[in-house]
């Protein structure tokens, strides 16, 4: 059985109310699903709520998963959702809460297992570009480059258009560039 088949043998089972199934879909996708929501919350008390309600949210709509087309990406847009809806409890604004309003993003530093594609220094150097980015553009890159959700897809989720997505990426990727061409010439 391929690992296509694999799963959409157990979103069926998941649909029919197989709760070890769930289990096991759970255990798949919750560290991403945490990852994911901590980069907006910061909080793991916090995360931790949110990424139960997503699986929650899920459940009740098991009759329904086999006919998602993009698990990831929706698992992906339920969990922002999600992470809008406690940014709105907790800062108390009834209306609606816009990527601007969510004024900490944090990537959590990259690591390569290749000594080869980045030394230490540009590993660091790197992770401290992108910390420093603003907080809608780490966003977005975060989306389009860490989880490699298409550039069409991140507009639709965020609401913003598709030319403000490759505006962001563009200017996150010249900044590693620069910041990498820079580590590289003063270590030479």
């Amino acid at each position: 059985m391929t690992g296509s088949e694999e799963s959409e043998n157990m979103l069926y089972r998941i649909s029919r109310g197989d709760e070890r199934a769930f289990d096991i879909f759970m255990s798949q996708w919750s560290s991403r699903l945490y990852n994911y929501a901590m980069t907006m919350l910061q909080s793991r008390e916090s995360v931790e709520e949110v990424v139960s309600d997503v699986f929650l949210e899920v459940w009740k709509s098991r009759g329904n998963l086999l006919k998602i087309e993009y698990l990831g990406q929706w698992l992906r847009t339920i969990t922002y959702y999600k992470v809008v809806t406690r940014l709105r409890s907790e800062t108390r604004r009834p209306k609606f809460v816009s990527l601007g309003d969510i004024e900490e993003f944090t990537i959590y530093p990259m690591e390569s297992n290749d000594e080869s594609i980045l030394s230490h220094r540009q590993q660091e150097a790197v992770n401290e570009e992108l910390e420093s980015l603003p907080p809608k553009c780490k966003h977005v890159f975060f989306l389009a480059k860490i989880e490699r959700m298409p550039y069409r897809q991140i507009a639709t989720m965020l609401n913003i258009s598709l030319s403000t997505v490759n505006y962001h990426v563009a200017y996150a990727m010249e900044r590693l560039r620069n910041k990498l061409k820079n580590i590289t010439e003063n270590e030479h």
